[in-house]
């Protein structure tokens, strides 16, 4: 896993970087692994409200259709277009190009929750 350790997760697979009051989310290595190569990705639209623990977008490989969940509520304020056009960022840069939406959050303090993992609560999760 070559994530950074300033990142949340959630038992679903999604990772969070936090600035300010908007979240930038994308799956983690794990989970663009075990989907294999993504030949499609489905983002909401700017503008969107998202809810927590929400399916928000559909991931889909040549092995199977993977869901995005939101792991915060708020408002998409930017969907990835580039992973739109080119699903595969998913699997070369999960972590840097491949992220997909950007979240501006209701209330900051859901970053604190205990639903999202930090890095070694995430590896022990996975097995790693």
């Amino acid at each position: 896993m070559s994530a950074g350790k300033d990142l949340k997760y959630t038992a679903e697979h999604e990772w969070l970087s936090i600035e300010g009051n908007v979240a930038t989310i994308g799956i983690t290595d794990y989970a663009a692994e075990k989907l294999g190569d993504v030949v499609f990705v489905d983002l909401p639209k700017v503008g969107a409200k998202v809810e927590s623990g929400r399916v928000v977008g559909e991931i889909e490989s040549t092995k199977s259709v993977g869901e995005l969940f939101a792991p915060v509520s708020g408002t998409v304020v930017e969907a990835n277009a580039e992973v739109i056009q080119a699903p595969e960022l998913v699997n070369d840069d999960p972590f840097g190009t491949g992220w997909m939406i950007k979240v501006e959050v209701e209330n900051a303090s859901v970053f604190a929750s205990e639903d999202l993992m930090d890095e070694s609560a995430y590896k022990a999760l996975v097995g790693e």
